[in-house]
């Protein structure tokens, strides 16, 4: 019988990320193929040349995001993903880049496959509202 509690409930993401520790792991992959990979070039030119605040703000973000720990807010305050990422001209490509990293970083990590297609599936969610939200900001609407 299994007792895991499902993905998205209570702390299970946050665990089977394997805490803070595990996230700190995802996130320093995924800026490190951000850094390697020619098409995230767009994309990081959207970020500091310094990364150490970036790691940081999305590690806590993701703690809190996957049921844990609420560091984000405690270190940063309260975020508003789509409004927050607004202030880019984030398009498809961008989004796509993104979410290219994430997967490539998502599968370094020891994660099960079904909590790796999870956390894919929930990523894809704010990487598509930080898209319309630029464009709501950025077509003048």
């Amino acid at each position: 019988m299994n007792t895991t509690p499902p993905f998205g409930t209570g702390d299970a993401s946050y665990q089977a990320a394997g805490g803070i520790d595990g996230l700190r792991r995802l996130v320093d992959d995924f800026y490190r193929l951000m850094d390697e990979l020619p098409e995230a070039a767009d994309l990081r030119r959207l970020h500091p040349e310094n990364l150490e605040l970036s790691r940081d703000k999305l590690a806590c973000f993701l703690s809190g995001w996957l049921g844990g720990p609420k560091l984000f807010s405690e270190k940063y305050g309260s975020i508003s993903i789509p409004s927050f990422h607004a202030q880019w001209p984030i398009d498809e490509s961008l989004s796509a880049a993104w979410l290219g990293c994430m997967e490539r970083a998502i599968a370094l990590q020891p994660f099960s496959p079904a909590f790796a297609d999870y956390l894919l599936a929930q990523l894809r969610v704010p990487a598509h509202r930080a898209v319309q939200a630029s464009r709501a900001r950025h077509s003048g609407t």
